[in-house]
């Protein structure tokens, strides 16, 4: 929940994919644990041989069911526009099934300078490092972790499942109540380098 709030879509996929499938899952508690790779949550309610085959299923279901529901969240076009006005590029690197996330960027009317999907935590610095990224925002102690990992700022919103103490505890540079704030944050920071 750092751009757009998928919670509202992300919980009709799980409700329907548990009607389709025959397997409960409880979509409230799948959606309180946003941020892992799918799979990881997959295998909380689905036996292990069927993860994958069931996460396909989650991924092709996912534009019928999420992205209409899904919300931007507040200051999320500003923050892409604080990031412009001083030069920058907007690129968005997230855990979600890149072309998903394509999806709901599209629907909102949000448009980054690029999209990197399928990462994850660590991984994210991959991404950064190839973009060339100084800061990477992120509401997960994941995203503080692919930041530091990258050698980026790492500037966390408490606007996803971590609160600010975790943001803080798992080494965030600053901590952010939501995207408002961002764009004073950014310029002062942009002031300051």
């Amino acid at each position: 929940m750092t751009l757009i709030d998928s919670r509202p879509g992300i919980r009709a996929c799980y409700v329907a994919l548990a009607e389709r499938t025959g397997t409960y899952v409880d979509a409230d508690l799948a959606v309180s644990r946003l941020g892992p790779p799918l799979v990881e949550e997959m295998a909380n309610w689905f036996p292990a041989e069927r993860v994958e085959e069931v996460a396909d299923l989650y991924r092709a279901m996912y534009p019928e069911y999420a992205i209409t529901p899904t919300l931007a969240m507040p200051g999320a076009r500003d923050a892409i526009a604080a990031v412009r006005a001083r030069g920058g590029r907007a690129i968005v690197v997230t855990a979600k099934y890149e072309p998903n996330a394509k999806l709901h960027l599209a629907h909102l009317g949000i448009e980054p300078d690029a999209v990197i999907g399928d990462l994850w935590a660590e991984q994210k610095a991959l991404a950064l490092r190839e973009h060339g990224a100084s800061v990477y925002v992120g509401d997960h102690t994941g995203d503080v972790r692919g930041a530091r990992t990258a050698g980026a700022v790492s500037v966390a919103v408490a606007t996803g499942p971590c609160d600010a103490a975790e943001l803080r505890e798992a080494g965030a540079d600053t901590v952010l109540t939501d995207l408002k704030e961002f764009p004073r944050w950014f310029s002062d920071y942009c002031s300051d380098n």
